[in-house]
């Protein structure tokens, strides 16, 4: 009875330790903003279009990953991602622009520390949007988030993600004076994420 008692003891910390392999642990959050740092820090930089900012995002978002409960370790780095993404929005708090939305003229200029000046010239024309345009074409476009996970996390409705999405590539079209921007602004991005 005793040796029947240890076994199935035996095979609930088998089990528990086997369920503690399948998720994310601080280190692995650790390791994966140490691997993926230039990716998640540009990520940070084109949402907050502010080096301070994109500074306190990317610390915010290892600190809650970190923190994070039960992810599994396949999501880590979509999820790392994401707590960038959120902090974004909580710093910057964009909202859809009013019906005649003012142009802004943010450049690339001041990064010169953060990023090389090729990195500035392709960054320039997202940077140059209105906050929440910006987040509607990176979050939409560039990250592959549904318009139903972009209109949850920006609060807003899926008419005004919409046309912020549309007013962002048209602009950035304007920008580049080329037809075919949705895949070059991705190719661009992806390329500085790797």
């Amino acid at each position: 009875m005793t040796t029947e008692r240890r076994l199935t003891e035996t095979k609930h910390i088998a089990k528990g330790q086997d369920q503690a392999a399948l998720y994310a642990t601080s280190s692995d959050f650790c390791q994966i903003f140490k691997e993926d740092m230039k990716s998640l820090y540009l990520l940070s930089l084109v949402l907050t279009a502010d080096p301070e900012k994109a500074e306190q995002c990317f610390v915010a978002g290892l600190d809650d990953s970190a923190a994070a409960n039960q992810v599994f370790k396949e999501w880590a780095r979509s999820w790392a991602r994401r707590a960038i993404i959120k902090n974004a929005i909580r710093l910057i708090a964009p909202e859809p622009p009013d019906a005649n939305p003012v142009p802004i003229t943010t450049t690339a200029k001041g990064f010169s520390g953060h990023v090389g000046m090729e990195l500035q010239a392709q960054i320039s024309s997202i940077l140059g949007l209105q906050p929440f345009e910006r987040f509607a074409l990176i979050m939409s476009v560039l990250e592959s988030y549904s318009d139903r996970e972009c209109t949850l996390l920006l609060s807003c409705t899926r008419a005004s993600l919409i046309s912020a999405r549309s007013r962002a590539l048209q602009q950035i079209a304007r920008d580049d004076q080329q037809p075919s921007i949705k895949s070059k602004t991705e190719e661009k991005y992806l390329a500085l994420s790797n």
